[in-house]
């Protein structure tokens, strides 16, 4: 599949058209890194994506009911979409998330200094956006035909609370959905080596403990909210730790409580379990359960007589779900060939992404970095160095071609 693609004359046209624009390419980088995008709050980077979509020719460029950004690559080759139309299986969609893990607050400007971009986001997930449109720049430029049409997608709510909000809501519910493609490509940040085919999946809960509170003196030996989140916490640092399949359980945040010498009427906490199988994700959580039910128990047996009890609040305020694309499947295998294609070698790996959602709904998908380095993910001291930067890229389009059944 993809020596065809190698020897396509218009692909080749695209790539070198990548490899001209790699300038403008971090520029776009840098542009869109400087506007925030806190997740839940996307709607200024993606009006900026749209523009940029408009601008290199895709069609039907708009944001749909939850701020995604969309716009379609069709040539006169493709099936199964047309122009403005409902939306059908036959397509590839190629995604790139727009929301960062900063708040508002944050300054988000990019500095640059020598080789180094320097700004939250911009490596995650701002190359990803940048080689977007790279990508569908180089596509309409070359007049690539392709038999299966292009989905561009700016999604929202893929970091942390946004609990993957917009691949969900682009892909619809499994009884309802409002496209099928053949297969999914997200773009995440910088590398050019890794292949993410197995999902990682997490579930996210806030615990509450709820009791009568009261003077820390006058009302001692009431049932005690933060006594009952330090039972409970105690008990999930001691789950053992799994390798095969890896598992993890951390405790994320905590707090409660008014003032020094109150004790609480509310104590919380935040909890992140997350597995590499399905099963292993649902032991876990099971245990999780049994012992924050035993915490509470414990909590109201050491309470004064007569007083009254605690209650517990579970609310699960985030569910990733797990999953894989196997490694012999023609998306993944196409990707290993792209990435021997550029001069490098391939490593298949497990992670969080927008392709979460399609693994676990049976649509073939994969997650790839968008060349160059980067560090400091997630901190306000994130960094990109555009090492290769180019060749990221070109895997990904060489991907998306030959899905897309470049002709």
């Amino acid at each position: 599949m993809i020596d065809a693609v190698l020897r396509n004359e218009r692909v080749r046209t695209a790539r070198a058209h990548i490899e001209r624009s790699d300038e403008a390419t971090l520029g776009r980088q840098a542009a869109l890194s400087a506007i925030p995008a806190p997740t839940g709050a996307e709607a200024a980077r993606g009006a900026r994506v749209a523009e940029m979509l408009v601008a290199i020719g895709l069609q039907d460029v708009h944001a749909d009911d939850v701020g995604n950004v969309r716009g379609w690559y069709i040539t006169g080759g493709s099936v199964g979409v047309q122009h403005a139309a409902p939306l059908h299986d036959a397509c590839v969609i190629l995604s790139a998330h727009l929301d960062t893990v900063f708040g508002p607050e944050l300054d988000v400007s990019v500095a640059r200094r020598g080789a180094r971009l320097e700004g939250p986001g911009i490596a995650d997930n701002a190359r990803g956006l940048a080689a977007l449109v790279a990508i569908g720049e180089a596509l309409v430029h070359a007049r690539v035909q392709t038999r299966r049409p292009v989905l561009f997608a700016a999604t929202v709510g893929e970091e942390g609370s946004g609990d993957l909000r917009g691949v969900r809501h682009l892909l619809g519910p499994s009884d309802r959905p409002t496209v099928r493609p053949s297969a999914f490509i997200a773009l995440d940040g910088a590398g050019i080596e890794r292949i993410v085919h197995r999902a990682l999946g997490a579930r996210r809960y806030r615990v509450t403990y709820h009791g009568p509170g009261g003077h820390s003196w006058a009302a001692f030996g009431v049932a005690n909210p933060a006594n009952a989140v330090g039972r409970a916490i105690e008990r999930i640092a001691s789950i053992p730790a799994h390798g095969a399949p890896r598992t993890a359980h951390s405790v994320v945040r905590l707090g409660g409580g008014t003032g020094l010498n109150s004790i609480p009427q509310n104590a919380w906490f935040d909890l992140d379990l997350r597995s590499e199988d399905p099963r292993a994700l649902e032991k876990l959580d099971a245990a999780v359960q049994a012992i924050l039910t035993q915490a509470l128990e414990e909590e109201n047996r050491h309470r004064v007589p007569g007083t009254a009890p605690l209650t517990i609040d579970v609310r699960r305020v985030g569910d990733r779900p797990s999953g894989l694309t196997p490694r012999t499947h023609p998306l993944v295998q196409t990707a290993v060939a792209a990435t021997r294609a550029v001069g490098h070698d391939h490593q298949l790996a497990c992670a969080s992404t927008d392709a979460n959602v399609p693994i676990a709904l049976g649509v073939p998908a994969v997650a790839l970095g968008a060349g160059g380095r980067a560090g400091d993910a997630h901190l306000p001291t994130e960094w990109y160095e555009n090492e290769k930067g180019a060749l990221g890229i070109v895997r990904a389009l060489l991907v998306t071609a030959a899905m897309a059944e470049a002709q």
